[in-house]
C-alpha cells in the first residue's frame, strides 16, 4: 500500500483517489479503503491530537502565501520534514509524502523562488506562544547561534568555522553554515517550560577577496564583514522581535525577557535594547563594573560625571565574605535544587553605556552529579547582569536557566528533523530549506502542548525499556512517534494503540514470524 500525505485541506487518511488503482491478481485491496478487522467508525484517540491542531495553525498561514497549492505544498514538506524515517533531503520528503513518481522540480523551486514565507509562517508560532501566556506576563524568549555541517566546496554560506565539540585544548575547524534562532518560553505545569523555536536566520560570512584585489574591493569586504557579525544580527533580531510583539494584541504591555550567553553580552547588543525589553546575559568574572555616580559630586560646570568609582569585579563580590549568600528552592527538570546566589543592585558597566543600570547575579555552583558514579556537573560559578535592577531574582535566574533549552532544540532539529541535510545551492534555498523544517518542528511543539500539556493521555504507549514511570516532559521523538501514528494511522488499520502493547508468539522462525508493521513504523527511530 502507498500513502501520501495530503495535498490539499481536507478531512480523511491523506491517500489521494488517482492511487486506488491497484493489480487484482495480487489480490490488493484499494488504497483508501480500510482493511479487514478494523473498524469502520472515527479515529478515536487521534481524532483530537497534534495533527488536527498543527493543520490549525497551518491555516493561519495561508494568508501570507500567494497562492494555495503553494501553500498546500509546503505543508505536504513540512510534515513530511517530521514524518521521514531516512536523510531529510527534498527528494527524501517527497518520498516520504508519496510523490517520488510525480515532478520535483516544483518543491526545489519553491525554496529558490522565494515564495516561502518563512517569517510569517514563525510568527504563527510565536503568537500561539503568546496566547499560552497570562495577560500581561512577560514574554520570555531565548538567543543563540548554531553551526550546521556542510561540506559542499560550492554552496553559499558553507565556509571554516571553530568546532564548537572541540577540545579546550585544542582549536578545531570544520566546514559549516552559522545560523541564529530566536526560541520562546512556553508555560507548562509546576514550573515547567518549553522552549519552540520562532526564528531561525541565516547568517553567513562574506568571502574574502583574493590578495590581489582592489582597493575598492577590500573596502567593501570590510563594509560587508561589519555588517555580517553575529552580535548585530542578534541585535537587529531583537529590535525585529519587539516590532513583533507591539503589533500582536495586548503584546505592547508585555516585556520581552531576552535570555543569551557570554558571547552576546557586549556593547554591540546592550547599548541597542529597545524599549519595554530587559536583557539577561553571562558576562566575565573580571569585568570592570562601577556604581552609578554620586549626585552630590557632580560639577556645576565642566564634562559631566557620568560613571561612579570602581566596584569590585564580580569573582571579588563572590569571594567577599561580608556579603551574604541568599538561598532559595529552585525547581529544574523536575527536580528541586537549593540554591546560592548574591545580588547587587544599581550597577554600571561601560561597555553597556551610560543609560542602563543594571544588576549583578552571583550564582554558585550546584556541584551535583546526575547519578553515581557520574561526572560532577555544574562545577563553576554564574555571573549574570540583568537591564533591570528592580527585577525579581528569581525571574532572573529562571530566564537564564531556560537558556539550556535551546540546546536541546540544536540537538532535535540537526539530530531527529536532519536540518542542513536538503541538497540545495542557491543562497534562497539554502536559508528556506532548513528555516521550514525549523518552522515545523515549532509548530509541533506548539500542538503539542496544546493537545497533551504534559499528559500521556492519548499517546503511543512508551516502550518496555523506558524504566522512568512520568518523565518531566513529552520528548520530541515521541511527539514524532504519535504523528506518524495520527498521519498514517488510517492508512494501517489502527483505531488504538493498546494493541502495540500484545505480545509477539514465542516462534520466532523466519518463515512462521510475522513483525507488526504499524509499530515498527510508528516507533522508528530514523
Amino acid at each position: 500500500m502507498v500513502h501520501q500525505l495530503p495535498i490539499r485541506h481536507r478531512s480523511g487518511d491523506g491517500i489521494l483517489a488517482r492511487r486506488d488503482r491497484r493489480v487484482d491478481r495480487r489480490r490488493q485491496s484499494a488504497a483508501g479503503a480500510t482493511p479487514a478487522g478494523a473498524a469502520s467508525g472515527r479515529f478515536k484517540k487521534n481524532s483530537a491530537g497534534l495533527l488536527p491542531r498543527f493543520e490549525q495553525l497551518w491555516n493561519e498561514c495561508l494568508p501570507a502565501f500567494e497562492q494555495r497549492r503553494v501553500s498546500a505544498r509546503a505543508q505536504t514538506l513540512a510534515l513530511s520534514s517530521l514524518l521521514c524515517l531516512g536523510r531529510h533531503t527534498v527528494t527524501g520528503l517527497l518520498t516520504t509524502s508519496g510523490s517520488q513518481f510525480q515532478d520535483w522540480s516544483a518543491a526545489y523551486r519553491l525554496f529558490f523562488a522565494g515564495s516561502l514565507p518563512t517569517a510569517e509562517i514563525f510568527s504563527v508560532v510565536r503568537r500561539a506562544v503568546a496566547k499560552q501566556l497570562p495577560a500581561g506576563a512577560p514574554f520570555r524568549a531565548v538567543l543563540d547561534d548554531s553551526l550546521l555541517r556542510r561540506s559542499g566546496l560550492h554552496t553559499p554560506g558553507v565556509a571554516w568555522r571553530r568546532d564548537p565539540l572541540g577540545p579546550r585544548f585544542q582549536t578545531n575547524f570544520v566546514r559549516g553554515q552559522r545560523f541564529l534562532q530566536v526560541s520562546a518560553a512556553m508555560p507548562g505545569e509546576d514550573g515547567r517550560y518549553r522552549l519552540a523555536p520562532i526564528a531561525f536566520l541565516h547568517t553567513p560570512t562574506p568571502p574574502k577577496p583574493r590578495r590581489k584585489a582592489s582597493a575598492a574591493e577590500w573596502t567593501q569586504y570590510r563594509r560587508d564583514a561589519r555588517a555580517a557579525r553575529l552580535c548585530l544580527r542578534a541585535a537587529q533580531q531583537m529590535i525585529l522581535l519587539r516590532q513583533s510583539l507591539d503589533q500582536d494584541p495586548g503584546g505592547q504591555q508585555r516585556t520581552l525577557l531576552l535570555a543569551f550567553d557570554g558571547g552576546y553580552t557586549n556593547a554591540t547588543v546592550l547599548k541597542n535594547i529597545p524599549p519595554h525589553t530587559t536583557c539577561i546575559g553571562r558576562i566575565r568574572k573580571d569585568a570592570k563594573l562601577c556604581f552609578p555616580p554620586d549626585p552630590a559630586l557632580r560639577k556645576a560646570c565642566g564634562r559631566r560625571l557620568r560613571y561612579g568609582p570602581p566596584a569590585p569585579t564580580p569573582e571579588q563580590f563572590r569571594t567577599n565574605d561580608s556579603e551574604p549568600w541568599q538561598t532559595m528552592t529552585f525547581t529544574h527538570s523536575g527536580v528541586a535544587h537549593q540554591l546560592r546566589y548574591k545580588r547587587r543592585q544599581s550597577m554600571m558597566w561601560r561597555t553597556a553605556g551610560v543609560r542602563q543600570i543594571l544588576q549583578l547575579l552571583v550564582i554558585a555552583p550546584l556541584a551535583y552529579r546526575p547519578r553515581k558514579g557520574s561526572k560532577l556537573l555544574y562545577r563553576d560559578p554564574a555571573y549574570l547582569i540583568c537591564t533591570d535592577p528592580e527585577l525579581e531574582a528569581r525571574q532572573v535566574i529562571e530566564a537564564y536557566f531556560q537558556r539550556w533549552d535551546i540546546e536541546v532544540n540544536f540537538r532535535d532539529e540537526k539530530t531527529l528533523l536532519g536540518v542542513g541535510q536538503a541538497q540545495v545551492r542557491t543562497p534562497p534555498s539554502v536559508e528556506a530549506a532548513p528555516a521550514l523544517t525549523v518552522a515545523a518542528y515549532g509548530i509541533l511543539l506548539v500542538s503539542a502542548q496544546h493537545a497533551f500539556a504534559n499528559s500521556d493521555a492519548g499517546l503511543l504507549p512508551q516502550p518496555k525499556w523506558a524504566t522512568r514511570p512520568k518523565a518531566p516532559r513529552t520528548s520530541t521523538q515521541r511527539l514524532i512517534h504519535q504523528l506518524r501514528a495520527e498521519v498514517w494511522g488510517r492508512g494501517l488499520g489502527l483505531d488504538s494503540f493498546s494493541g502495540f502493547t500484545a505480545h509477539l508468539p514465542a516462534n520466532t522462525k523466519p518463515e512462521k514470524c510475522s513483525f507488526p508493521l504499524a509499530s515498527a513504523l510508528c516507533y522508528a527511530n530514523a
